[in-house]
């Protein structure tokens, strides 16, 4: 191994599954390794899926992409099942090795799903130092993998369910920049004109659909009282705001802010504006939440792997947030449990005063600056 010096060049593949969920604490993370990183001594790469979000923000931030084609094996029967099976994840083993080879890499930094088994799983045999983050209550099958023989295993709660490595809770790395702002100048940034209390949906990205047909169903309802910032999702949107425009009297459209998508900056205001935030459990989504230290109604997605989603939200209901299963999401339930969160302040602020008290906001730092020590002490 060459000498160690202030020129070395250190190489670190980041790898996930192929979600926001896997790719924004690896940007949390990257910024904050590159806020130490004064002289430009670490190369920064990413092995996994295509993914859109993946291809979209790590280039941003000078990480050289390699990419895989993903692939998994579903829980229930699928024809995708065998694709995947005869032909993405045999391709994506080979890319993975000849990436990994032609790399070099000091380090692999694992944030788990499906996209990472083919990385971590070369990574080892190669006897790259590696090092996983979990986000969920219930770690999930690619992690348990790498969890084995990992260096260190960072978590972002407190009580992993996996114990056959020594764990670090950390939190969840979220991106800084989602703290910056205040509310007024976030609302005119959005467009909200009127003084009426501001609810941000989120839908996730797998279970925007169903949150938003009970969105629909009491829109009217909800824009009398409210503006709402609703973040319909890409495939959803051109149906979503269409069906809007019939049900919405025209005197309460300027209080419907749809979007099919939020980048970051967008983001950045909605959080901001919000005085209440309606979202799935998804682990970053329920930390942004906290450090912003705002008041919630969570709807865990019923289908999330080994449910997940759900003890990431009853976990969080300890913070505050009230929590709705989706089988009791019903449009009059929802319309009723805002309405009454609004009818009283006091209790709403204690929410929004709670939920700080799970937050993390530190978590990417603390990734970073361990990971760097590693590097250096070796």
């Amino acid at each position: 191994m060459p000498r160690k010096s202030k020129k070395r060049k250190f190489k670190i593949v980041f790898t996930g599954g192929g979600s926001g969920g896997h790719i924004f604490p690896i940007v949390a993370v990257i910024r904050e390794m590159k806020k130490i990183d004064r002289d430009q001594i670490f190369s920064y790469y990413y092995i996994g899926p295509p993914d859109a979000l993946a291809l979209s923000y790590l280039p941003k931030e000078g990480v050289k992409m390699r990419t895989t084609l993903g692939g998994k094996v579903r829980r229930y029967f699928s024809l995708w099942n065998v694709v995947d099976i005869l032909f993405k994840i045999p391709i994506s083993l080979v890319l993975a090795f000849f990436y990994l080879f032609f790399i070099g890499p000091d380090l692999i930094f694992s944030k788990g799903g499906f996209g990472s088994f083919p990385t971590v799983l070369w990574g080892l045999l190669m006897q790259v130092p590696l090092f996983v983050h979990e986000s969920d209550t219930v770690m999930g099958k690619a992690n348990r993998f790498g969890a084995k023989w990992a260096l260190e295993v960072f978590t972002s709660f407190p009580e992993p369910k996996n114990n056959q490595q020594r764990h670090i809770n950390v939190g969840h790395p979220i991106r800084t920049s989602l703290l910056e702002g205040e509310q007024q100048s976030a609302r005119k940034a959005l467009g909200i004109l009127s003084n009426k209390p501001v609810i941000l949906i989120v839908g996730g990205s797998q279970g925007a659909q169903f949150i938003n047909s009970v969105v629909l169903d009491v829109l009217p309802s909800l824009l009398e009282q409210f503006e709402v910032i609703h973040h319909c999702g890409q495939k959803n949107f051109d149906e979503i705001r269409t069906a809007a425009k019939i049900i919405v009297d025209q005197k309460f459209w300027q209080s419907y802010h749809p979007y099919p998508f939020l980048d970051e900056w967008e983001t950045v205001n909605a959080y901001q504006a919000a005085d209440l935030i309606v979202a799935r459990a998804g682990s970053g989504t329920l930390f942004e939440i906290a450090a912003l230290g705002k008041p919630s109604i969570i709807v865990p997605l019923a289908n999330s792997a080994a449910n997940h989603q759900i003890k990431n939200a009853y976990f969080f209901k300890d913070y505050g947030a009230q929590v709705i299963e989706e089988n009791n999401f019903t449009p009059q339930f929802f319309l009723k449990s805002v309405q009454y969160a609004f009818s009283n302040p006091e209790t709403l602020k204690k929410r929004g005063e709670m939920a700080k008290h799970f937050a993390r906001p530190q978590a990417a730092r603390i990734i970073a600056e361990y990971l760097i020590s590693y590097l250096f002490l070796k």
